[in-house]
């Protein structure tokens, strides 16, 4: 297999495990896929980590698979590729992309539909399809420039340029860099801590986030408002507000 899952303290990892470059040949995008459907029906599964290991996150797709395709074939995969990423980003539950060397093409598309992004000093990001004669296909043009703007998106397809990762810091393309060998622990701990949250509460808030984004204030505002009245039907929601009443805030420990 070329992604695996390997799940601890309530955490599942999605490891790239296609050397050397981790190319996302079409096994790849399904195996996404599937593992994403797999972490969000898991309830021993409360976080997630994306992670392509200690030297390459994810070069990009197959070339040399794209260029024996043709328009037809494309025509039929296309909605295949783009579902595999969107079942990622759709999974409902915290992800955070721990990224080291080469995050390119659907490597950085891949980054992009993580919640949280903790790149290494030696990442180096961009959307290079342009040089092939080509644009991003796998959410990039839509997920990118919702996260860092339409003007800066552009600049980044257009040209194909490859950012470091203190540009990509400035840019908001990533939220933390960090030594590389310090990637992916520091994103395990990340995950790991909310792990131990309200499971329900996060998943609320994630979904009002991506659907505000994705639609006018109103709309977004009438999911934020279904969602937080809901809430008061949880455990967790007693839980947590018990605890503040009686020991502070900060000290309820969620289920």
């Amino acid at each position: 297999m070329t992604v695996h899952l390997e799940v601890a303290e309530g955490v599942g990892t999605l490891r790239l495990d296609r050397p050397p470059m981790n190319a996302l040949d079409i096994a790849t995008q399904d195996r996404l896929k599937e593992l994403a459907e797999e972490v969000t029906r898991r309830d021993d599964v409360r976080a997630v980590v994306i992670h392509g290991g200690e030297k390459v996150f994810a070069a990009g797709a197959d070339i040399k698979e794209m260029q024996a395709m043709d328009h037809a074939a494309m025509v039929r995969r296309a909605r295949a590729l783009q579902d595999s990423f969107t079942a990622v980003a759709r999974i409902p539950k915290p992800v955070v992309a721990a990224v080291t060397g080469y995050a390119l093409g659907g490597g950085c598309e891949l980054a992009l539909c993580a919640d949280y992004r903790i790149a290494g000093e030696n990442t180096k990001l961009g959307q290079p399809e342009i040089l092939l004669g080509l644009m991003p296909g796998a959410g990039g043009t839509q997920r990118l420039s919702r996260l860092i703007g339409p003007s800066r998106a552009k600049d980044l397809i257009f040209t194909g340029r490859q950012v470091r990762a203190d540009e990509a810091l400035t840019l908001g393309l990533v939220d933390r860099v960090v030594p590389a060998d310090e990637v992916y622990p520091q994103a395990h701990a990340w995950a790991a801590k909310l792990a131990k949250g309200p499971a329900i509460a996060l998943r609320a808030a994630k979904e009002s986030v991506d659907t505000g984004l994705e639609t006018d204030i109103d709309t977004g505002l009438a999911v934020e408002r279904n969602w937080f009245a809901g809430l008061f039907a949880t455990e967790d929601r007693e839980r947590g507000m018990r605890s503040f009443v009686e020991e502070g805030p900060g000290k309820a420990k969620f289920l």
